[in-house]
């Protein structure tokens, strides 16, 4: 039997490409996160597509950003939880002084302490 290497800390990984990827606007900080928090090449799994590239999922954080305004933000919602190299942080998004606009969760395979594959699952909207 296999035993895998120590868990990295998903929350403090996970946290860290909510804040540093999807809630900065700076694209130059963002790219340098995206060094920091992922592998040479990730994947991104949307429910509208997919992109490949450290480069395409800060553009994709990007264009989020601008699409919803200045003060639009993600928030995780407790700690993020894992093992055996798969993380789950839930999260909603919104105005800062609300309502949530969006929830949902990242989901993600982590190789080497870097995020190789990302899950972005939606929750349906309220009604």
């Amino acid at each position: 039997m296999t035993v895998p290497d120590k868990n990295p800390d998903f929350d403090a990984l996970l946290r860290a490409n909510l804040d540093r990827i999807f809630n900065e606007r700076d694209g130059t900080k963002r790219a340098a996160a995206a060094k920091e928090l992922f592998s040479e090449t990730p994947t991104m799994y949307e429910p509208d597509g997919v992109v490949t590239g450290q480069a395409a999922i800060c553009d994709v954080a990007g264009a989020l950003l601008d699409r919803f305004g200045a003060d639009f933000t993600f928030v995780a919602e407790g700690p993020a939880v894992g093992h055996h190299g798969l993380g789950y942080l839930p999260w909603h998004a919104g105005p800062k002084e609300g309502p949530v606009t969006v929830s949902g969760a990242d989901v993600a395979e982590v190789k080497d302490g870097k995020i190789v594959r990302l899950w972005v699952l939606l929750n349906p909207p309220q009604s």
